[in-house]
């Protein structure tokens, strides 16, 4: 299932190869779940993201979920307390996502 995103801030944006990389934070969501992060994949000339990669609160607890997304599976991949760290779920979310895309060489160059 794909996230719902009410509203959120932008906290970061990167490119990497032909994808535009957008991490939210300050999450409001339409579907029952409870969103830390969520980084956004969306290739040149579309307008909706292909990939997610979203940091949950499962519940009470400094535990995340870390779950990758996209319109054809949701797995969550890892459970830890260090999905809270922006940081830390950036760089690791950055380089999940590129190699789930074939973008494993390109280097992500930070624009925000």
């Amino acid at each position: 299932m794909l996230p719902v995103i009410r509203t959120a801030i932008p906290k970061r944006r990167y490119r990497v190869g032909d994808q535009s990389v957008t991490v939210l934070g300050e999450i409001e969501s339409g579907d029952g779940l409870s969103y830390r992060w969520i980084m956004a994949f969306v290739q040149d000339g579309q307008t909706r993201p292909g990939l997610y990669l979203c940091a949950e609160k499962p519940g009470p607890g400094p535990r995340l979920r870390l779950r990758v997304v996209n319109g054809a599976m949701s797995e969550v991949i890892d459970e830890d307390a260090r999905w809270r760290d922006l940081d830390t779920f950036a760089d690791e979310a950055l380089r999940i996502g590129a190699s789930a895309l074939g973008l494993g060489a390109e280097t992500p160059a930070r624009l925000l």
